[in-house]
């Protein structure tokens, strides 16, 4: 019995990452084992490594662009408005457990929001979470608010509205890619509706979301008070002190709260006409500079923050693109899930969670739903047919098992974006912080509830 290159690969690429090797260094180490494993010679293995990440160029210059306008954003000074605002309340509210409560789950509501419209309204992905996160940590600190759960709240809007509503990242993930190669593979896509395929996934992800928030991070966690608190303090005082003394303090924060309006619109019609998220940013970040909410003497040096702020998030994803490339070139996705038909013996419950099982492996392997989808529907589509599950339940099959593992997977940005907000004080691991908890509230659940739409659709 042989080992599968594709399976060893990401088992490897994970168990580095969990013994906290740098995910790009597992990434490549993983790569290379399946490579060699498949027969592909080091030589072959590094040449296809490197086309991958040659095609993740775009994604790099997206995710600068994408930082740019996100800073842009923070320049206008909303971030820093709205953290200051919450912990005012904070100081306000005293030691009343009901009003710190209600801030608590307020405080929650607005991150899952947030993390939402990132995806369908305001198309800025995980570029919000660096600018938005670190200034309320004092907020977190003092409510002694487990960070592990800010990661599975963040983490839940990430995947839920791409995989559930189809506008922004989900137009992209469920019509321009699910049904397109669903379509192309030899099904009438015309009366599906993605909505009703996805819902039960979707709940699944839910009841993940509620068990994190009032079962599993429920107790009190405490964090060192690091330098990120003060900081944060001082930023209040200063906003406050200069309300006080500017009396036009207020018409200038009005005016560049419409212009950061106008311009996350703008990026929201652009990108919504243009199917890209590159155009859409330049043209945000366009509107700060014309406006003048960012100076022209300070527009490199917000840009170049913005490609720092990013970077090291695009260049995980870069060597993701390597590594999906190599997974694909060993030839060994197909006979994983051609070895795994042996076991379903025409039984349609079977079938379905060894679909899902193998798109969990895939998609933590590639790190993208995006890049799973073209792999596993050609594949997928005829099986089901000859399985007999209706046209919906193959869409809910292959758009759970391509959303399965983004959540949990060490080099997604669904985890990687929680992360780089987290810990900017040092006090919130990647795998155990971000990785671990949400692989275990959204992929067990998301598996159970993707198996149970493909028995009822």
């Amino acid at each position: 019995m042989t080992i599968n290159a594709v399976l060893l690969a990401v088992v490897i690429m994970l168990g580095l990452s969990l013994a906290r090797v740098h995910v790009v260094l597992s990434l490549l180490v993983g790569a290379l084992a399946g490579g060699l494993i498949a027969g592909l010679g080091i030589a072959d293995t590094l040449e296809v490594f490197q086309e991958g990440i040659r095609n993740g160029a775009q994604i790099a210059l997206s995710y600068a662009l994408l930082g740019a306008f996100a800073v842009a954003i923070a320049h206008s000074g909303l971030p820093q408005s709205l953290a200051g605002a919450v912990i005012k309340r904070i100081d306000n509210a005293g030691t009343g457990v009901g009003a710190g409560g209600m801030i608590k789950y307020t405080l929650f509501a607005g991150l899952v929001m947030m993390s939402c419209f990132s995806q369908n309204l305001i198309p800025i992905h995980i570029a919000f979470i660096p600018l938005l996160v670190p200034p309320l940590l004092l907020a977190f600190n003092r409510m002694h608010i487990d960070r592990r759960l800010i990661a599975c709240l963040l983490t839940f809007g990430l995947v839920t509205t791409y995989m559930f509503i189809p506008y922004g990242f989900g137009d992209i993930y469920l019509n321009q890619i699910m049904l397109k190669n669903v379509g192309e593979a030899g099904i009438d896509i015309s009366d599906i509706s993605v909505t009703k395929a996805m819902a039960l996934p979707a709940l699944g992800m839910f009841i993940g979301l509620l068990t994190a928030v009032f079962i599993s991070y429920r107790k009190p966690r405490h964090y060192q008070q690091l330098a990120i608190d003060k900081a944060a303090r001082d930023k209040v005082v200063e906003n406050d002190a200069l309300s006080k003394t500017a009396s036009n303090a207020g018409s200038q924060n009005k005016t560049k709260t419409l212009v950061a309006l106008a311009a996350i619109v703008t990026a929201f019609v652009v990108q919504l006409y243009t199917d890209s998220l590159l155009l859409g940013s330049m043209f945000g970040f366009g509107v700060f500079m014309a406006t003048g909410v960012v100076k022209w003497r300070d527009a490199d040096t917000v840009f170049n923050d913005g490609i720092k702020l990013m970077a090291m998030i695009g260049f995980i994803m870069i060597t993701a693109q390597g590594f999906a490339e190599v997974m694909k070139a060993t030839g060994e996705i197909a006979p994983l899930i051609d070895g795994a038909t042996t076991l379903f013996a025409g039984n349609k419950a079977i079938a379905a969670l060894v679909m899902l099982g193998i798109g969990l492996v895939v998609t933590m392997g590639i790190g993208s739903s995006f890049s799973t989808i073209p792999i596993i529907a050609a594949i997928y589509v005829p099986l089901c047919i000859s399985l007999g599950f209706s046209p919906l339940a193959t869409v809910a099959i292959i758009g759970t098992a391509g959303a399965l593992g983004d959540a949990g997977s060490p080099a997604s940005d669904s985890t990687l974006g929680p992360t780089s907000g987290l810990n900017v004080d040092g006090q919130h691991d990647h795998i155990r912080d971000s990785v671990v908890p949400t692989f275990l509230h959204y992929n067990i659940p998301l598996l159970a509830f993707g198996w149970i739409a493909a028995m009822v659709l």
